[in-house]
This record gives C-alpha cells, sequence and structure tokens, in this order.
C-alpha cells in the first residue's frame, strides 16, 4: 500500500514536473530570441541558440524608444487603476450587500449586464468623454476609464454577503457608524477578497494595450504594452527586440510575484471569511 502511494507520488510529481515546462517554455524562448540577430529571429528552421548573445539588445531599446517613460507611465497608471478599483469597488459592494436603498436590486442587476457587453463596446464613448475632458494624449487618460469595475464589485459584494450580520449589528449597539464598520471590521475581515481583486486590476492595468493605444499617441505618454506594440510594423518586425522589451516588462511582475506569492495565492484561492 505505501509502495503503491510512493508510485502514485512520483507520477503526480512528474506530471507537475512536465506541466511546469511546458509553462514556463515561451519565458525561456522570450529569453533565447531577445539574444538573437534578428536574422537568427526569423531563420528557417528556427536557430535554437544564438551562435552570439546579443547582450546589447537589453540595452539597445532603450535608445530606440523612452523606455524609462514607459516604465513610469505603465507604474503609474497601473498603480493607480488598482487602488482605484479595490477602494470605488468596495464601497459600492459594500452598499449593494448591507445597505437598503430604492431600485437597489435593479441597479445591481444593471450592474451585472455590463459583464455581458464586450469591452470594445465602451471604446468609443469612453474616447468621447476623456476627449471632452480636453485630457487626450495625457496620463490621466491612461487610468481614469480604469477606476472602476463591476466585476470588482460583483466579486466584493458576494464577499462581503458571507460576513455574518451578528458582527456588525454587535458593533452598531457598540455606537459605531456605517463608515467605522465598514474600514474597521469589513476591509481587514475581506483581506483575501480585496487580494485577489488587487491581482485582477494590477493584471488588468499593466497589460492594457488596447486602449492605451487609442488614447494616447505621443511616444512619452505611451505605456509598457503600447510602446512595445509600436515595434512590429508592416513589413517586418525585429523580434530581438521585442522580445528584449517583453522580458524588461515582465520583471516587476515577477518580482512583486515573488515577494508576495503567498498573498497571490491566498487571494486567488479566496479562502476568507471564516
Amino acid at each position: 500500500m505505501n509502495q503503491e502511494k510512493k508510485s502514485n507520488k512520483i507520477v503526480v510529481h512528474l506530471l507537475l514536473i512536465l506541466g511546469s515546462g511546458i509553462m514556463i517554455f515561451p519565458f525561456i524562448w522570450m529569453i533565447i530570441t531577445a539574444l538573437k540577430t534578428k536574422t537568427e529571429a526569423i531563420q528557417v528552421p528556427p536557430r535554437i541558440l544564438p551562435e552570439v548573445a546579443q547582450w546589447g539588445n537589453f540595452s539597445k531599446i532603450f535608445e530606440i524608444f523612452p523606455f524609462g517613460n514607459f516604465y513610469v507611465n505603465t507604474i503609474v497608471s497601473t498603480l493607480v487603476i488598482t487602488f482605484g478599483q479595490v477602494f470605488l469597488c468596495a464601497l459600492a459592494a459594500y452598499a449593494f450587500a448591507r445597505l437598503e436603498f430604492p431600485f437597489k436590486n435593479f441597479l445591481f442587476l444593471l450592474l451585472l449586464s455590463i459583464l455581458m457587453v464586450p469591452g470594445q463596446t465602451f471604446l468609443i464613448p469612453q474616447y468621447l468623454t476623456v476627449q471632452k475632458l480636453g485630457l487626450l494624449d495625457s496620463i490621466p487618460a491612461l487610468f481614469l476609464p480604469g477606476l472602476f469595475s463591476a466585476f470588482g464589485t460583483f466579486l466584493l459584494r458576494q464577499f462581503f454577503m458571507s460576513i455574518p450580520m451578528e458582527v456588525e449589528e454587535a458593533a452598531i449597539i457598540d455606537g459605531a457608524s456605517r463608515i467605522k464598520i465598514f474600514f474597521t471590521i469589513i476591509l481587514p475581515l475581506s483581506k483575501s477578497a480585496l487580494i485577489s481583486l488587487s491581482i485582477f486590476s494590477l493584471l488588468y492595468g499593466w497589460n492594457s494595450l488596447l486602449w492605451p493605444l487609442i488614447v494616447n499617441t505621443s511616444t512619452d505618454k505611451m505605456t509598457l504594452s503600447a510602446g512595445l506594440a509600436s515595434l512590429s510594423g508592416q513589413y517586418g518586425t525585429d523580434f530581438p527586440m521585442v522580445m528584449a522589451g517583453s522580458f524588461l516588462a515582465c520583471i516587476p511582475l515577477i518580482i512583486i510575484f515573488l515577494i508576495f506569492q503567498k498573498q497571490f495565492i491566498e487571494g486567488i484561492a479566496l479562502s476568507g471569511g471564516k
């Protein structure tokens, strides 16, 4: 019996190693391609390793584009989007979960209907709104439409409803206001749900491509994804430069994951509501 369990454990670990290898292969190929020349990158049959590693590709991309500006723009817009979504969605979710007001259910269904509409449908209204505000081709234009999330509101609302009402009733008897209950009771108990939303918001803000391409045209106002997309031309693409830039764009997210991987796993698992 013990031998059978040991064999099953070995098989499971081998499958996990195989799966990990498949998942990490594109990342390894990206690094290898970043070290090739342009000719080696498009060679057929494909060349696995470069003849001479082109480490200069990583510095050359800073000469081609203001890559430092791309980093700053992406970090600023991502942080504002993350904090904005977490805060505003938490407020809206608490109202839908705990407060009573006219047409609450209808408004919540109206909010959920946003999830059924493709995001591209909102591009023109959002663009016109930003245009009327005089914010086209600016940093605020990158994050203003992403400050609120219907999905985030739904996620937190469902989590808030799982928190026992007795907790709030006890606080109300002690004289606590709704604002105090929200900040001192609800939010601390919803740590895992807030981390989940933070992860989704962070990835959304960092990887956003279509909106930054539409709203900003100046090179120094672009984000990393938009800047890298401009490397792909109509008649040819400098793949080593694209891969070098992609690797540099991945570094901050990799560092954040390595530091907060425990919180990431807890957040995705959504193990709160104890």
